[in-house]
């Protein structure tokens, strides 16, 4: 049991999502403070059944708070992830900013636990789509050696937030109905269209979101030598991010090994049986905090391959169900500098 717990960016999507697990999981905190910056402190939010005033997110909002879950834009975490830890605070951040300093553990439960040990004030949580696959692999990876892993991702609207939603439900309405409409976040048309371009052009044509795939998988797996090539794609579905994953290994795995290894690791449901068209589906996975997978099957073009479909709820365990269970593991480890 801590003392205090804040969650900064309580009013988002993301950060509703925190409030309902931490609820749901009685997180063991005697008291919880709501932190936003200015455009939204003096919200409203409701927390097991109570509406609770958001606060302003300010350097002293960090005075006696133990934990600090923070689900913000990359600027704001640069900003105040220093307050907290001036004042004995320590951080789970689910940006972007602080995941590829070497002085930040980078952790997904499921696979490096351990590393919430290391922590000097911060723990960052993966991104969504390198979370799942993560997950994936980490079972594959200690069974055979992964060498090499190719994916191409299918990603929800909701991984751009409710302005990507929004895209999607008024751009079909508007296509259905003939009517113009203007996109808020999306620089093409997301109603019935893919889009092959997630974040900005970053190394050798990849995207900025294709290279954190790349380098987050290295740094948690701890393996520098595992080579990804990632094709991310913006698809038009609501919600859950969906990837098709092809892993080369050491060691050859067949299907029942790789079921096995699957249905044997945490935080993974293996959905598998292509006679009765039985798979995950984004609609039948959202809102779950597991990992799915099916589609198992060998590579017919390599000795080696393994191939698999993966779906995930990207606004439950590629973000705040992963940043709970960081936050959880600290509480157990009591590796918190005022415990």
């Amino acid at each position: 049991m801590i003392d205090t717990l804040a969650v900064v960016g309580a009013t988002g999507a993301v950060g509703r999502i925190i409030l309902q697990l931490l609820a749901e999981r009685e997180f063991p905190a005697r008291r919880i403070k709501f932190l936003a910056s200015g455009r939204s402190a003096g919200n409203k939010v409701t927390y097991r059944g109570k509406e609770h005033t958001v606060e302003l997110l300010e350097p002293d909002s960090f005075n006696g708070v133990d934990i600090a879950i923070g689900s913000t834009p990359d600027e704001v975490a640069k900003e105040f992830v220093p307050w907290a830890i001036e004042r004995n605070c320590v951080v789970v951040d689910e940006s972007g900013y602080w995941r590829m300093n070497p002085d930040v553990p980078l952790v997904i439960p499921e696979v490096n636990p351990d590393a919430v040990l290391n922590n000097k004030g911060i723990i960052a949580s993966p991104n969504c789509s390198t979370t799942q696959l993560v997950v994936a692999l980490k079972p594959l990876h200690d069974a055979a050696q992964v060498k090499r892993v190719v994916v191409s991702t299918y990603q929800a609207t909701s991984g751009a937030g409710l302005a990507g939603c929004r895209d999607l439900e008024n751009g079909t309405k508007a296509k259905i109905n003939g009517t113009p409409h203007k996109n808020e976040t999306f620089a093409h048309d997301i109603a019935f269209n893919l889009i092959p371009q997630i974040g900005s052009a970053k190394y050798e044509g990849y995207t900025s979101e294709e290279m954190k795939m790349v380098y987050e998988t290295r740094k948690i797996m701890g393996d520098e030598n595992i080579q990804v090539c990632p094709t991310c794609v913006r698809v038009p579905v609501s919600n859950c991010h969906s990837e098709s994953i092809l892993v080369e290994t050491a060691r050859k795995l067949t299907v029942d090994d790789a079921k096995e290894l699957f249905n044997n690791a945490p935080g993974i449901r293996v959905v598998d049986d292509l006679d009765r068209k039985l798979y995950p589906m984004p609609k039948d996975c959202d809102g779950s905090d597991d990992v799915f997978i099916g589609r198992i099957r060998e590579d017919i073009s390599a000795p080696n391959g393994l191939a698999f479909w993966c779906v995930s709820d990207n606004l439950r365990k590629g973000a705040a169900t992963n940043a709970v269970q960081i936050a959880e593991l600290l509480v157990r480890a009591k590796t918190l500098q005022n415990v």
